[in-house]
């Protein structure tokens, strides 16, 4: 697959951005800072494709960064979006859907009660406000490499485009951004993803101080890390100290199965928090989970959190629907898998192929192509040598080709029950030329 060259539109518009808005764009790692070249500005997209501004189709990995699980545009979302589009976009009152939807996730999810807001950063700010109320704890403790969002709070030793500067090195500082106090910072304890024991020994000592562990069950901002059954035990145990322990799904919930990776891996948190999916494409987040726990929540209990957009009838009504489609199609998972687990064999083929060393981690719909040898990578500390040289260059083969994968090597790209063996064939043709492109430069 091949698709034109310019890019002038695009260009434009970029310029035009940057003149207006920090770096050109509303969300960082959207610049391209770590990939080189133009960043694509998107006209429509529809089922597994994206169109940008210039005319050029790419099949899409990204998938709006996981929300798009049924494709792009898909007929029973917009048919709920415009529904409801007639009735009123806020009302700033309650609404039937907010009921509708909330008593759905309940059901699915098993967590008590749920709350709306309008972000997976809410969403888990507001988590660890209540657990704080909850124990009358202050510290809280989260795993390098995992992203929970961008409250103060959370960016220690944080993933996602946090791992790379504007010059596409490692960084390592604590906080992980510029304006978060050093004070503030000091509250959040940090463990590494996939060590039992360290976890344990830390929870020995200071489990009396913590209010709140928080963790991906599924890492997705340090590229996709799959937890080992001794790092879950380790951390069911936490409670044993009266910690809080909050699943933050915000990508992985409704997307590794129904019921999350919190039901696929059999997890039992005390509170989760989500995103993404439960807005089927629509700003959206939610926090839920043990009721004792959620009463807390003002205006029942004393941990106040509020806004004015939360629980929005459009966003709810395309949740919904996203949701209801899911709930009906049982065997959706099984094929997003099955696609997941070809492309992984077929880009680990076509590395090997041409001579490029490549780890690939996947679990469900999303994956990770590791520019690494391996031979295996579970955490931060082992992903972060991955050659980001290589994939910005392999990357850009891969859009010159019409082929729109994520623009970070620590990012997860996501699959949607859009992708057929037709996008499949044309990623892993695609895939074979940008391998053979980029292996001159694996020992440079």
């Amino acid at each position: 697959m091949t698709v034109p060259s310019s890019t002038a539109q695009s260009e434009a518009l970029f310029a035009r951005a940057k003149a207006v808005t920090p770096g050109g764009v509303n969300s960082p790692v959207r610049a391209f800072k770590s990939v080189g070249g133009v960043p694509r500005f998107i006209a429509e997209a529809h089922g597994a494709y994206l169109t940008d501004v210039d005319g050029q189709r790419y099949v899409d990995y990204l998938g709006s960064w996981g929300p798009m699980i049924l494709g792009h545009d898909h007929p029973a979302v917009r048919a709920a979006i415009a529904d409801t589009l007639t009735r009123g976009t806020s009302f700033g009152a309650p609404s039937p859907l907010e009921v509708e939807l909330a008593e759905l996730v309940t059901q699915i999810t098993g967590a008590g009660k749920v709350r709306f807001v309008n972000s997976g950063t809410e969403a888990t700010m507001s988590a660890l406000r209540l657990s704080r109320g909850f124990t009358g704890r202050d510290y809280i403790l989260k795993f390098r490499g995992n992203y929970h969002g961008h409250a103060d709070g959370l960016l220690v030793e944080a993933g996602s485009g946090l791992m790379t500067n504007a010059e596409g090195q490692l960084g390592a500082a604590a906080p992980s951004s510029a304006g978060v106090p050093e004070a503030y910072a000091h509250l959040t304890l940090v463990a590494e993803y996939n060590d039992p024991e360290a976890l344990d020994a830390l929870m020995a000592g200071r489990g009396h101080e913590i209010a709140a562990v928080i963790f991906e069950p599924v890492v997705g901002n340090s590229g996709v890390l799959i937890p080992t059954p001794e790092f879950l035990a380790a951390l069911h145990r936490v409670k044993d100290h009266g910690a809080v322990l909050i699943a933050d799904e915000v990508m992985t919930g409704f997307r590794l199965s129904l019921s999350g990776a919190t039901g696929l891996l059999g997890l039992r948190p005390d509170l989760s928090t989500w995103g993404k999916i439960i807005g089927g494409g629509l700003p959206v987040g939610a926090y839920g989970g043990r009721a004792e726990i959620m009463d807390y929540v003002s205006p029942q209990g004393p941990v106040y959190q509020a806004g004015t957009l939360s629980g929005n009838p459009l966003a709810m009504a395309a949740g919904l629907a996203t949701l209801q489609q899911l709930q009906a199609d049982p065997e959706i998972y099984t094929r997003l898998e099955n696609y997941t687990t070809a492309l992984a064999q077929g880009l680990k083929a076509a590395a090997q192929a041409a001579g490029v060393p490549l780890t690939v981690n996947h679990i469900g719909s999303m994956l990770t192509a590791f520019f690494h040898p391996g031979p295996e990578i579970r955490n931060y500390t082992q992903a972060a040598p991955s050659n980001t040289k290589i994939f910005a260059a392999w990357f850009q083969a891969l859009l010159a080709q019409g082929i729109y994968w994520a623009p970070s090597q620590f990012e997860s790209v996501f699959i949607s029950n859009a992708h057929s063996d037709a996008e499949l064939n044309a990623t892993l043709g695609a895939a074979h030329i940008a391998f053979k492109n980029v292996s001159g430069g694996v020992n440079q």
